[in-house]
């Protein structure tokens, strides 16, 4: 990790100025991470030094305003980017691609001076978000406490807030209002328990976090002027921006299982000498070649609904707030569902079939292949895919769009 920091303090000098220059940014970024993936999945520890490597290449700031120094990007340059680090290392390909969705959060939510102030603050400074949002734990209670608001309770995930300069959160006021805040990840009140324990995703630092006593700002609760609020129909797009940041995350699982694995069958993997057919090279072998094959087609094939679901829903999430249409939200939300589907069982299916094509001592814990099934097998089971099949079927046999919720 320290030769990662003292490369990335001298490679990353100036701001890329194009989609492609952002692009190749991020690649050189997963170069640096997949150096010693396998080694920081096997001895994980907070990602302060991952996190600090994304803020020396400029990657926290791709979506910040040129005002202030940020790169002034679109969303389908981000979500690339997501997938393009999550190729290397998928834990943080999840915080990036979050930090994003919550550096967008005073877009989905907030007033325009709101937006003004906290775009700001957070590109000026390269500030890192991490989020406690989960809408299934209503344990979180705001009480108005005059000229501010008091949060007290428990998340369940916190993903990043441990090592993030801003954690985002979600309370509810006793008559049922909703209140998002970004708040300084050291808050007084804060605590992050350092309790996650799960076979993937491990450097997300996804672990609880309590609250007592928390004191917001009523002037810091996104969208609230003079204790009231009112939502736009924009302000859903962040749930299909969350399902889509998820997807990308998946493809970049998935293309970077199939990588690794090629690189070690042209390298290590040896022809089967059993079979009436033996060959020189183990990328000679036919049922290889095969197999290779159909990882590729179908992994294009989600990377071009991805792409273009991607392209689709950046068109709203950079238009007006006040133009997008409900009809408009269900178009883009069921492609999303549908791509999300598509990248689950073709990727977990890549992540299990690269050791058939690798051979028995590709699973040696030292090269650590296993962890991306475990990376996306984890990941993958955030919300049902059921139910995203069940919303491309209702529109594809009854014409009926998703409707609107927290995790569609």
């Amino acid at each position: 990790m320290t030769t990662m920091r003292q490369t990335a303090a001298t490679e990353f000098a100036g701001r890329p100025g194009t989609a492609r220059e952002w692009l190749d940014r991020a690649r050189r970024v997963a170069r640096l991470l997949a150096a010693d993936a396998a080694e920081r999945d096997r001895h994980p520890r907070p990602p302060h030094a991952e996190v600090r490597l994304l803020k020396d290449a400029g990657l926290v700031t791709l979506l910040g305003p040129k005002a202030h120094g940020g790169g002034g990007e679109r969303w389908t340059t981000a979500l690339r980017v997501c997938r393009e680090v999550s190729r290397a290392d998928g834990s943080i390909g999840q915080l990036l691609g979050y930090h994003y969705l919550w550096a967008w959060a005073v877009r989905f939510f907030g007033t325009e001076a709101q937006i003004a102030e906290q775009e700001a603050a957070y590109t000026r400074g390269g500030l890192f978000y991490g989020g406690a949002i989960n809408p299934r734990d209503a344990h979180v209670v705001a009480v108005d406490e005059g000229d501010a608001l008091r949060l007290d309770g428990r998340k369940s995930f916190a993903s990043g807030g441990a090592v993030s300069d801003l954690t985002c959160l979600l309370a509810g006021l006793a008559d049922g209002r909703p209140v998002f805040a970004a708040v300084a990840s050291d808050a007084p009140g804060l605590r992050y328990n350092h309790d996650w324990d799960n076979m993937g995703q491990r450097l997300t630092e996804s672990g609880s976090l309590s609250l007592s006593g928390v004191r917001v700002p009523w002037d810091a609760a996104l969208g609230y002027t003079g204790k009231s609020a009112r939502p736009l129909p924009y302000g859903s797009l962040s749930l299909l921006t969350l399902q889509l940041i998820m997807t990308n995350l998946y493809q970049g699982i998935a293309e970077g299982a199939m990588e690794a694995a090629a690189e070690y069958t042209r390298t290590t993997t040896r022809p089967w000498p059993y079979g009436g057919d033996v060959k020189e090279s183990a990328t000679e072998e036919w049922y290889i070649l095969e197999a290779y094959g159909d990882f590729r087609s179908k992994l294009w094939a989600t990377e071009a609904l991805i792409d273009r679901v991607g392209e689709e829903l950046s068109e709203l999430l950079h238009a007006p707030r006040g133009a997008v249409t409900p009809q408009q939200r269900g178009e883009a939300a069921v492609r999303i569902a549908a791509a999300k589907q598509r990248i689950i069982k073709e990727g977990l299916e890549v992540c299990t079939r690269i050791f058939d094509v690798m051979g028995a001592r590709s699973t040696a814990s030292r090269h650590g292949f296993d962890r991306f099934w475990r990376n996306l097998r984890t990941h993958s089971l955030h919300d049902p895919v059921a139910y995203k099949q069940r919303e491309v079927g209702r529109y594809a046999l009854l014409g009926e769009p998703p409707e609107p919720t927290f995790y569609s």
